[in-house]
């Protein structure tokens, strides 16, 4: 091959065929890619390891999206990344997005952070502090028009089944009978001590899309309140009796936990718009059995209210690729 031949064939550009399928793809990109990023916390810059997920729609004209570009959009906020924070995540994803949108030329663009975030919590009754790790979410979608974001949390806790749990009340107040005690007072005796089920580690994740972005935290604690009980890295033996009771005295399903966490959303933000999104999700991981439980809810706020007032059933809800694109 000549000089001039080989010179040819580096300049090039094959993504820019057209593909032997003419047929347009919705999203091609790189998924995974690692960094530390810095985010802002309480003023204080934060250094955070995150796995990022980059995308952008390609035509039906061209062969292939610019690969190199993806990590060029990340390497040109390297210095960014680790030295100058970002106001939160999903702000990060935000300027990620609309550098896609434009190097790759693209009608639309779409970015995924996912960040380990450490908080601080102290035990319920030792007081004790200790280190929980949570994920933390940003989303943003970019077109010519503008960027939709969403925040969100992934969040593990603890439930107690109350299915197994009736089972068990039934069967004591059987128990106590048959031993001697009335009616009354064997409701009285299983009414005061909490009754025994099988429990499940579930992670929860809760995402929120508005221009208005609730903090990280306040999500948080809306997954954990929406479990049986919160769980922690370090437990001294009364924290222990203490999370274990709250759970079987707080018996929920994993639909139970969706439900309460939709609720919870609506009541704590009244002021979001009709048209934000909300995604609830729940997945347990059950102590005796070998699959896991799994249950969803999305859609808009004015979808999701309507139903917890009584006013309407929807009988379609607005999916998370749907509202992006919007």
């Amino acid at each position: 091959m000549s000089a001039e031949d080989h010179e040819h064939e580096v300049r090039r550009d094959v993504q820019r065929d057209r593909p032997s399928v003419s047929v347009a793809l919705s999203r091609a990109g790189v998924t995974d890619l690692r960094r530390i990023i810095s985010i802002e916390d309480g003023g204080r810059a934060q250094l955070f390891y995150a796995t990022i997920d980059l995308y952008a729609d390609l035509s039906p004209e061209q062969t292939g999206v610019h690969m190199s570009r993806f990590s060029e959009v990340v390497e040109d906020l390297a210095e960014g990344l680790t030295r100058t924070p970002f106001p939160d995540v999903e702000t990060l994803a935000e300027r990620m997005a609309s550098l896609v949108l434009t190097t790759q030329e693209a009608l639309r663009s779409e970015v995924h952070v996912r960040a380990q975030s450490p908080i601080v919590k102290t035990t319920p009754v030792t007081g004790r502090p200790t280190q929980e790790i949570y994920t933390l979410v940003g989303i943003a979608a970019a077109t010519g028009r503008g960027t939709r974001l969403l925040v969100g949390v992934e969040v593990d806790g603890l439930t107690a089944c109350p299915c197994a749990q009736g089972m068990v009340r039934e069967h004591a107040i059987e128990r106590l009978l048959e031993d001697g005690y009335d009616e009354a007072e064997s409701t009285r005796i299983v009414d005061l001590v909490p009754l025994a089920s099988h429990n499940q580690r579930g992670r929860g994740t809760l995402l929120v899309g508005s221009e208005r972005h609730p903090r990280a935290e306040e999500l948080v604690a809306v997954v954990e309140d929406s479990m049986s009980s919160e769980i922690y890295e370090l437990l001294k033996r009364p924290d222990e009796l203490h999370v274990v009771e709250k759970a079987h005295r707080n018996p929920r399903f994993v639909e139970d936990v969706v439900r309460e966490m939709v609720r919870r959303v609506v009541e704590q933000y009244p002021d979001l718009p009709d048209d934000a999104f909300v995604l609830a999700r729940q997945e347990n991981f059950e102590g005796i059995h070998e699959h896991n439980a799994f249950a969803e809810r999305y859609g808009t706020l004015a979808e999701i209210r309507s139903e917890l007032t009584g006013e309407a059933f929807a009988l379609r809800h607005t999916a998370l690729d749907e509202w992006l694109v919007a």
